[in-house]
């Protein structure tokens, strides 16, 4: 497959035609999918020799695929797509987010690196698997000012999100890497996506995504993919081939397709995300709105009474858990996505129990306003509550 193209292409069009330029040659519109578990061949020494040659160094298999947890044709596609548009050398597929966050910590462990820094707030599972040490590793937790400090020699990593999951908080990645000096940097950009930022540009040199979220697009796939340099990356194959935490070809081919409209859907669904959190801002019934200076269809916000109540108001708007979807979802993270979060670390990382959590979809800002005028009814507060910050207060990027 030619990974390469001739000419700087715009990231709507690398969207759409990365992994996909051998196609017209094989005869081909769609990419095809590969389901298949095992390949055969008849020459087993060739075999024995790639085989090798993979437990050795990682790279990925030239010719014919042996097995399906070594490597699929379809999914390595989707790994194309996804480095071409984050800048990077390669990518690795895993069967969802954590499995990908999971072996990232596994390859600095197995390098005697156990030590990670990170700064709060995080995904609430990437900060249970990071607090737990359910992995060997040991966590140090600081802002972005106490990051060099807390480096030591055996830290193998600094992890950040940015826009960081639920408060939409953003840091400042170009000074972040220049603090970790030679300890990577792995970014989370899943709320961001290549459309908004590129943290591999600024000094990042590891890239996570949840690809369930924004990069399928229309929550029918789960999957999770690190965007890093080739060296990382097969040192990734290896954990990926041992521990068996693959993407279906399935999903590879739901991602792959997924890619092709991320522009659209990200820059028209970050356009209705303004609108509402503009509207939002302007409403008594909120007390804060958060949402980020790069823009996103992520908005979060603090209501004044009961978030539940809220919540259980929305009809148009679903009430669930993710997020990236075509339509708008809204959440309460206190109860489910940071739930698993100690509640001093959550209140430590800004997760106020009144914060809501939204997701905004493709459909009508009119027709999502409505629902979200009546659903904050439901919640509101008495106009004469104290506690009231000004309306220029209540905006925080």
């Amino acid at each position: 497959m030619d990974t390469t193209s001739a000419v700087p292409r715009s990231l709507a069009t690398e969207a759409v035609h990365a992994g996909r330029e051998d196609l017209a040659a094989l005869g081909l519109h769609a990419a095809p999918l590969d389901l298949s578990t095992t390949y055969p061949s008849h020459d087993s020494r060739a075999e024995a020799a790639r085989l090798d040659e993979f437990a050795q160094t990682g790279a990925r298999l030239q010719g014919p695929p042996v097995y399906a947890r070594l490597d699929n044709p379809t999914v390595a596609r989707f790994e194309e797509a996804l480095a071409r548009l984050e800048g990077t050398e390669s990518a690795v597929a895993f069967a969802s987010g954590m499995a990908a966050l999971t072996a990232v910590l596994l390859a600095r462990s197995a390098e005697g690196l156990r030590h990670v820094v990170a700064v709060r707030p995080l995904y609430g599972c990437s900060d249970h698997l990071l607090n737990s040490g359910l992995l060997g590793t040991e966590v140090t937790w600081t802002d972005p000012a106490g990051l060099a400090a807390a480096i030591r020699p055996d830290t193998g990593l600094v992890m950040v999100e940015s826009p960081a999951n639920p408060t939409l908080a953003e840091l400042d990645l170009a000074a972040l890497a220049e603090s970790c000096g030679s300890v990577p940097l792995l970014a989370d950009n899943t709320f961001a996506t290549p459309v908004l930022q590129r943290p591999a540009e600024t000094g990042a040199r590891i890239v996570l995504h949840s690809a369930t979220k924004y990069l399928g697009g229309h929550g029918d796939v789960m999957g999770g993919i690190v965007a890093c340099d080739e060296e990382f990356a097969r040192r990734l194959r290896q954990i990926r081939f041992a521990t068996g935490g693959v993407l279906h070809p399935l999903a590879g081919y739901l991602l792959l397709r997924g890619l092709s409209t991320l522009p659209v859907r990200v820059r028209a669904q970050s356009a209705t995300a303004a609108e509402l959190a503009r509207r939002l801002a302007a409403d008594p019934r909120v007390s804060r709105v958060h949402y980020p200076r790069i823009g996103g269809a992520m908005v979060a916000f603090e209501v004044g009474e009961d978030p539940h109540q809220v919540i259980s108001g929305v009809r148009l708007i679903t009430p669930a858990v993710s997020l990236g979807s075509v339509d708008t979802l809204i959440q309460h993270p206190a109860s489910i996505s940071h739930r698993i979060v100690a509640e001093n670390d959550r209140h430590t990382g800004g997760i106020s129990e009144n914060l809501l959590r939204m997701s905004v979809g493709l459909e009508d800002v009119e027709d999502l306003w409505r629902d979200l005028d009546a659903a904050l009814s439901a919640g509101r507060r008495r106009p004469d509550a104290p506690g009231r910050e000004p309306l220029a207060e209540r905006v925080a990027p």
